[in-house]
């Protein structure tokens, strides 16, 4: 049950809350700002309903998906260049260098192959780097 308050001034000039009982009497005798903050910090019915609402539904939704793709193309580009690294590794330890065209060549499918442009990103710059690596 919701209860009436009337407010009013004390002698020091504080505003107050006065709960009347149903006779008219005192029954108790609140702080605004303490009764006032109180208040606000509780929701209502009808907000706590609006806030499981399907809009609210669809937004977690997207947030969600939202981190898991970040989440996954992280991921993939690392995983896209340990693979680029780890093929140089096996070509420079060879007996013949292999030439920059070929590993260009090589990490031009692995970025074709992932649809990510993060990933596709990360190899071109790991093959940059093994291309100078073997020119030198």
């Amino acid at each position: 049950m919701v209860t009436r308050r009337t407010t009013m001034r004390s002698r020091s000039g504080t505003k107050l809350y006065a709960v009347r009982d149903e006779s008219g009497q005192f029954k108790d005798i609140q702080s605004y700002k303490r009764a006032h903050s109180a208040d606000l910090r509780q929701k209502s019915a009808a907000e706590t309903v609006a806030g499981q609402g399907p809009i609210e539904k669809k937004v977690r939704k997207a947030a969600k998906s939202a981190v898991k793709s970040v989440k996954d193309t992280v991921s993939g580009a690392v995983a896209a260049v340990q693979k680029v690294a780890k093929r140089a590794v096996k070509q420079v330890s060879g007996k013949q260098p292999p030439k920059v065209k070929a590993a260009r060549k090589a990490a031009k499918k692995v970025a074709a192959k992932s649809r990510k442009p993060a990933a596709k990103k990360a190899v071109k710059k790991a093959t940059k780097k093994t291309a100078k690596k073997t020119a030198k």
